[in-house]
């Protein structure tokens, strides 16, 4: 199968990291294709302005959505966007690898949405939720918390962490139609032990390896 991960944060020795190389490891190992998007090591730019086309529809006034659909049309797209959108389109499966930063993703990885989940390209013309784009493909979120797992249940110090997650399981993935598997979550990774943080990562390897035969989960509305 072909899977992309997408990652983003800015030290290679975090437990993030660790994740991230362990994904890679124990995907290519099993046979699978892997491409990575290493945001940070990319320096990619976060900032969603016309740096984000080669082509002009309106020069006088600039709608983003607007200028994704001509630039969907005409093959626009500057280079940089133009191989991430390959890459998304490329894949089986999507991997976010992350620290929950202010309940939600680092702002360079929603830079890379903004930037790249094109109007007219990956969603429009009804072609949204159950009918959208990448309805034959999954996405997962691998992430870091600062707190402990009792902080992020229901009542938590910090609440669900399914309601935290929402936004993006339902607002982006499901949106342009994929299937979400269940988060991947280190609580905590801090506070762990050194051998805590290499059982975290085996419990990760031995996840992936059957990744492909796990079900979707049902996110559910807002």
């Amino acid at each position: 199968m072909k899977i992309l991960i997408v990652y983003a944060h800015p030290e290679p020795q975090s437990m993030n990291g660790a994740l991230f190389k362990m994904a890679i490891d124990t995907l290519t190992k099993a046979g699978h294709e892997v491409k990575v998007s290493d945001l940070y090591e990319m320096r990619f730019n976060a900032i969603s302005d016309r740096s984000n086309f080669v082509s002009v529809h309106n020069p006088e006034f600039y709608k983003q959505q607007l200028e994704e659909v001509h630039a969907t049309k005409i093959n626009g797209f500057a280079d940089d966007i133009e191989a991430e959108q390959q890459k998304v389109e490329w894949c089986d499966l999507m991997i976010w690898q992350f620290p929950l930063w202010w309940f939600s993703v680092p702002a360079i990885l929603k830079g890379w949405v903004d930037r790249v989940f094109a109007m007219g390209r990956f969603y429009g013309n009804g072609r949204i939720y159950e009918k959208g784009v990448f309805s034959n493909k999954k996405a997962l979120l691998s992430l870091t918390t600062g707190g402990g797992k009792s902080d992020y249940l229901k009542g938590g110090f910090n609440g669900d962490l399914a309601g935290i997650l929402r936004p993006l399981h339902r607002g982006i993935f499901e949106f342009t139609g994929f299937e979400i598997l269940s988060p991947h979550v280190v609580y905590g990774p801090a506070r762990l032990s050194p051998a805590d943080r290499e059982r975290e990562l085996e419990i990760w390897s031995e996840r992936l390896i059957q990744i492909f035969e796990e079900q979707a989960i049902s996110v559910g509305e807002y």
